[in-house]
């Protein structure tokens, strides 16, 4: 029999994840993918993030019913096997048969055609057992993960964070130029305003892509916490800003906001993947002379006092993307985190190295770690005696005076300052990723 597209498309890249290290969201973005109906584009998104998110809960019901629970199954067979059952269990308005001949003939062609029984077997007992009224978060994430999650923000904030990260992102654009948002309004796409930032729009309704702003990058994508980062970076009216430095730059969101927040500044945007530096230079490129994309290791950054700032949104876990990239929370092991550590150090120190005295270093993480936050910073600050924290609160109250935030988001991001003035999103408070940022000034 046929497998439909969606499902083939779904097969292959939750393949492609589970045997490297390839993020299902650029994978979604490729162009197998893009190459579908609308239609089978959505079905296949949500079956491969469906299926992520649900991977620890669908492996234990999958393992109930097999009659071997201690055998070794290959990639192939698992993937439909978790296709399968996360259709069953998930997706109401899937038909049973569907899901279970799809996923034994995608066993099938994959080579496993003895296995295929196996796969129908299972399924079967699946969708005759009783469905569970309310799945929980808890049982979506590794043991270790909701454990140090309620340690270390407690049992409400950790179960919501959970939560979160079970839901489809919101979908964030930039507007680039104040005359996009009527001409996306007329084109039937439906706008609401941001959490934080007068600059950002959620879109409730529409399809952005097929705008000629978009294709203008007049608007863009990017999360909004992800924007703000940016924002905390840039919005420094005090000080005259000649020259800044994009340590760790791709995709190049980030590196954009600067360059608009800071027009007459040179901007180096700095990247050690050959691959992420070529993307890089294709979106920097309507920027001309402005900004020049320099192939480099963020660690081993050569300038000293070169730079009135530098943005160092430094390689990590990810623990506050895990709604927007799910298999991390698979990939990653506690141990994982001090290796991190080690490198965002080692970055931290280059990036305070290459900044003036009177400049500021932004470091930035996308985790929820202290291990890759607060204790990367006391590290750095207790080798750096040039080195000081600015509090976060006198950072927001220039950003307010700029008229950068919505002034609900800025009471509201109050409470995301820690005691040692940095700032902490946590996934879901605005309807964002999670972030840690803090301001550093070197004397």
């Amino acid at each position: 029999m046929a497998v439909s597209p969606a499902r083939k498309a779904a097969f292959q890249v939750l393949l492609t994840v589970e045997r490297g290290r390839a993020h299902s969201d650029e994978l979604l973005r490729g162009k197998a993918v893009a190459e579908l109906s609308a239609l089978d584009r959505h079905l296949a998104t949500a079956l491969v993030l469906g299926v992520l998110r649900w991977q620890v809960r669908l492996d234990q019901q999958i393992l109930q019913h097999l009659n071997r629970p201690g055998a070794r199954l290959d990639s192939e067979i698992q993937i439909a096997l978790r296709l399968g059952a996360f259709q069953l269990r998930h997706m109401d308005r899937v038909p049973a048969h569907a899901a279970i001949d799809e996923s034994v003939e995608l066993a099938k062609q994959a080579g496993h055609r003895f296995a295929s029984r196996m796969v129908n077997a299972v399924l079967r007992k699946l969708a005759g057992a009783p469905r569970e009224t309310a799945a929980d978060p808890t049982h979506a994430y590794p043991a270790w993960m909701v454990e140090r999650w309620s340690r270390l923000y407690g049992s409400d904030a950790a179960r919501a964070m959970r939560a979160y990260g079970q839901t489809e992102p919101s979908h964030t654009i930039r507007l680039t130029d104040p005359g996009a948002e009527e001409e996306l309004q007329q084109a039937g796409v439906l706008l609401e305003p941001g959490s934080l930032l007068v600059a950002a729009r959620r879109v409730a309704a529409g399809d952005v892509t097929a705008t000629a702003a978009f294709r203008a990058d007049r608007v863009r994508f990017q999360d909004e916490g992800s924007q703000l980062v940016a924002e905390i970076a840039a919005a420094d009216a005090d000080r005259e800003v000649k020259r800044i430095l994009d340590a760790c730059a791709a995709p190049g969101g980030k590196t954009l906001i600067l360059a608009e927040r800071n027009p007459k500044a040179k901007v180096v945007a700095s990247e050690a993947s050959p691959q992420r530096l070529a993307g890089l230079r294709e979106r920097l490129a309507s920027l001309g002379e402005r900004v020049e994309c320099r192939p480099g290791d963020a660690a081993q950054i050569g300038d000293v006092d070169a730079y009135d700032l530098v943005l160092a949104d430094v390689p990590c876990s990810g623990t506050g993307t895990l709604g927007r990239n799910p298999e991390i929370r698979h990939r990653l092991k506690p141990e994982d985190l001090s290796r991190h550590s080690e490198r965002q150090i080692a970055i931290l120190r280059a990036a305070f190295r290459a900044v003036r005295p009177g400049g500021r270093v932004v470091y930035s993480t996308c985790s929820l770690e202290p291990e890759e936050n607060e204790e990367v910073i006391a590290k750095v600050l207790r080798d750096e005696q040039a080195a000081h924290v600015v509090p976060m609160q006198d950072r927001i109250a220039e950003m307010m005076n700029q008229g950068i935030f919505v002034v609900e988001g800025a009471t509201r991001l109050a409470s995301c300052i820690t005691q040692r003035g940095y700032l902490q999103l946590l996934p879901g408070m605005f309807e964002t990723d999670g972030f840690f940022v803090a301001l550093l000034a070197k004397t």
